[in-house]
């Protein structure tokens, strides 16, 4: 792909959303009906702001959904201890729950803008900010554009890049190099990861580790975990966490074989996305599982599944078991779960974890936990169930995997350090600011 026609995909992309910037209500109400918006709130999403703007400099820290928003909360805590005024975009309904439970007052959360031209013109033009921060993989052109045309620099921080992402781009290399080569910093959790920003254009990158490492384990309300602990009683509990479509018929079959075994078994069942619970509900019953909604706070009694169909919970769900097996791993070729999910919440809270093999999105993550044993692998249903007995029967066995891959993990902290420095040639200018009193906003018009 030639630069000219590189520069006419961004056109057409950029025109293209001034097209659709009138129907986007459309849009947005059927994803409110889905609980996927925040209908009281759905105008940030066109860009307008629901506070004013702080005085001072302000940060513009985003993260797509909960994953992305819980790895950068130590993050937003170091800027907070500046003094620097955030604000924090989120895309999902979820996400934004849970940070108005965890965030400072001096943070201001709104929902990201669509990246059509006005919202993001309009969300810019308010909140004017000296930084901006993305997580992962979160790389919009038009609002990197925009950012660019008014000189502010712009960092991607824990940035990975799947092997899938990876061969897309390389196929419009002039493309990515329009993209990438706007950012003033990447930050990439892996080597490989760092080498693929590289390669498609970003002039500055560095490796710095995963900043889910370094997070804290997912929180839990005691007396919840209390209560269902004392429903659940003696009976030996498997979570299957983070589920895609297609992923939770295999994982019933598996139950069902554990169940001819250890007939009083409960597999917490977690699905990535929340809003297919009547979806997998009828999976269950198909497959003869009866089963308690969590959103419900149905009671557990004898039932076979506990649906874990609530927000915020994972922490509850996680503690519930002593084996956890992550979804989107199984690489079924019907349904294309592959890919992976992040182990590191599970070995934060005393879980056991079992995984498919599919896991390239996680890849260095993965390696580490293989290496130092602590993480088994398997390729269908009947593995994963012979596992989960095995590790059911052999508690040593099951703490010295766990113990293993706590050890790995340790092995990787410091991401939060290394990044923090990284940052600093954009942070501390906004410090000194904050410390000589400069409300005057200074992003370039």
């Amino acid at each position: 792909m030639s630069e000219y026609v590189a520069n006419a995909m961004l056109r057409l992309y950029r025109g293209i959303g001034y097209v659709l910037y009138p129907f986007a209500g459309i849009a947005l109400k059927r994803r409110a009906k889905q609980g996927k918006e925040d209908r009281a709130r759905r105008y940030e999403r066109y860009g307008y702001a629901s506070h004013e703007r702080p005085d001072g400099p302000v940060v513009w820290l985003h993260a797509a959904s909960v994953g992305e928003s819980l790895a950068i909360m130590p993050l937003i805590a170091r800027l907070e201890a500046f003094g620097i005024p955030i604000v924090l975009t989120t895309g999902t309904v979820t996400s934004a729950g849970i940070m108005s439970e965890r965030l400072a007052p001096t943070t201001i959360h709104q929902y990201v803008p669509l990246d059509l031209p006005p919202a993001v013109e309009r969300f810019i033009e308010h909140w004017k900010p000296d930084l901006a921060i993305f997580a992962e993989s979160e790389i919009w052109p038009v609002t990197v554009q925009e950012l660019a045309r008014r000189r502010v620099p712009q960092v991607l921080i824990n940035a990975r890049m799947s092997d899938r992402s990876g061969r897309r781009w390389r196929k419009r290399s002039a493309l990515a190099q329009k993209v990438f080569e706007p950012l003033a910093l990447v930050i990439a959790q892996s080597s490989l990861d760092a080498e693929r920003f590289r390669r498609l254009g970003s002039p500055n990158v560095v490796e710095a580790g995963n900043l889910k490492i370094d997070a804290e384990s997912p929180p839990v309300d005691a007396d919840v975990l209390s209560r269902l602990k004392r429903q659940i009683g003696n009976r030996p509990v498997w979570a299957a966490v983070s589920t895609h479509a297609g992923e939770e018929e295999a994982v019933a079959k598996a139950h069902k074989l554990i169940l001819t075994h250890r007939p009083d078994a409960l597999l917490v069942l977690v699905p990535r996305h929340p809003e297919r619970a009547n979806e997998i509900s009828a999976v269950l019953y198909s497959a003869g599982l009866s089963h308690a909604f969590r959103s419900r706070e149905d009671p557990i009694g004898k039932v076979k599944v506990l649906l874990g169909d609530s927000i915020g919970e994972m922490g509850l769900f996680l503690r519930l078991a002593s084996v956890a097996f992550m979804g989107k791993s199984l690489g079924l070729a019907e349904t294309n779960t592959q890919g992976g999910q992040n182990p590191i919440e599970p070995v934060l809270t005393g879980t056991a974890v079992i995984s498919g093999c599919h896991v390239q999105n996680f890849r260095s993550t993965y390696e580490a936990l293989v290496e130092a044993g602590g993480v088994r692998l398997v390729t269908d249903e009947e593995a994963l169930a012979a596992h989960i007995l095995h590790l059911w029967s052999k508690p040593d066995e099951r703490e010295a995997l766990h113990a293993a891959a706590l050890g790995a993990l340790e092995t990787m902290r410091g991401a939060l350090d290394r990044s923090v420095a990284a940052l600093d040639p954009f942070v501390l200018p906004l410090r000194l600011k904050v410390e000589l009193g400069t409300n005057a906003p200074q992003t370039a018009a």
